[in-house]
């Protein structure tokens, strides 16, 4: 069952799955810094105990136990859940689709599950622009099909299917977010994976000398130099969007992204300006469920929510980065 470590209160009592990785954590410390109480919920498969922020409750256990996960809503009296808690790796969802499924859209309906049975009015599930596909127009706004190419995509869409229907017949208010690419870091809180696919952080282990080399996947793609094309967004930035879209009145699917695409290379590029230090990398074939180039229309999250990116420029977002791995170079301890 559950464990509770510790806790704080304040004012809006947060659920956040997944609050021990990547975005979670970076998400949590921005909730905290607004005043809310903030509980993390996370089984610490891919996250780090030490990425929770001492100020938050913390509680081990696994989004498929809908029994513990019912009791950590009652007995912290949560108003709202947030969820990130996802398997997310394209690749492997390729090989593994089951897993995806179980761990992604079957865990996602444990959590609406509980929050129905204990009035749960608020939920803000974090999807992905791979819900979209390969891109039909340059710049993909809310209204573009959603036509997965991977289980990781379909898994999530699975999900944006449910919500409406549980707003439907229960009145579980939601709000999706559609990332493009994360990236970045926060002064506490940075990118550290057991399995690391995300470029920036691997470009940078190459700068670290912890590295000889990056991969890049496909180079005969149709976009300017060959490599995909991707949107990169501040994590800082999405935690943000979540926080706006916690008000009582939010409602929908949001896409979050910058608007601008840059290519691998272009981002080896940036890496190198930054760190001041030569990247090797090795040109490889393509990844299957890759698309060649996602960029993202944000207009309806800065219209409606309110949003505004801090950090909308690459070189923001790769100094950020560069200054969190400088400050961890081996990550989190544990």
């Amino acid at each position: 069952m559950a464990r509770v470590l510790s806790h704080t209160s304040i004012h809006m009592n947060v659920l956040i799955t997944g609050g021990a990785g990547y975005i979670g954590s970076a998400c949590v410390e921005y909730f905290l810094n607004a005043g809310h109480a903030v509980t993390v919920y996370d089984n610490l498969s891919e996250g780090h105990r030490s990425a929770v922020h001492p100020q938050a409750r913390f509680v081990e256990a696994d989004c498929l136990d809908r029994p513990a996960f019912t009791q950590v809503l009652q007995a912290n009296q949560i108003e709202a859940v947030v969820h990130f808690a996802a398997s997310a790796l394209v690749g492997e969802s390729m090989k593994q689709p089951g897993r995806y499924f179980h761990n992604n859209t079957v865990a996602t309906h444990n959590l609406l599950e509980a929050c129905v049975a204990t009035g749960i009015r608020k939920f803000v599930f974090s999807s992905t622009c791979a819900t979209f596909g390969v891109p039909e127009t340059d710049s993909l706004s809310e209204s573009h099909p959603q036509k997965p190419v991977n289980p990781y995509g379909e898994s999530k869409l699975l999900i944006e299917r449910m919500l409406p229907w549980y707003r439907h017949a229960h009145g579980l208010n939601y709000v999706g977010l559609r990332y493009f690419n994360a990236a970045g870091a926060t002064k506490r809180f940075g990118e550290h994976h057991r399995i690391e696919t995300h470029l920036i952080p691997n470009v940078l282990k190459v700068a670290l000398h912890q590295s000889p080399g990056c991969d890049v996947y496909g180079h005969d793609y149709p976009t300017p130099d060959g490599t995909c094309v991707r949107d990169y967004i501040h994590v800082e930035d999405l935690a943000q969007a979540h926080q706006l879209a916690l008000s009582p009145e939010k409602l929908g699917f949001y896409n979050l992204g910058n608007g601008a695409g840059y290519s691998v290379l272009e981002v080896i590029k940036t890496c190198e300006r930054l760190s001041g230090r030569p990247i090797a990398y090795e040109l490889k074939p393509r990844r299957p469920g890759d698309p060649p180039r996602l960029v993202a229309s944000a207009d309806k999250a800065m219209s409606e929510l309110g949003w505004k990116p801090r950090y909308p420029s690459l070189e923001q977002i790769v100094g950020t980065a560069w200054d969190w791995h400088q400050a961890h170079p081996t990550g989190y301890p544990d």
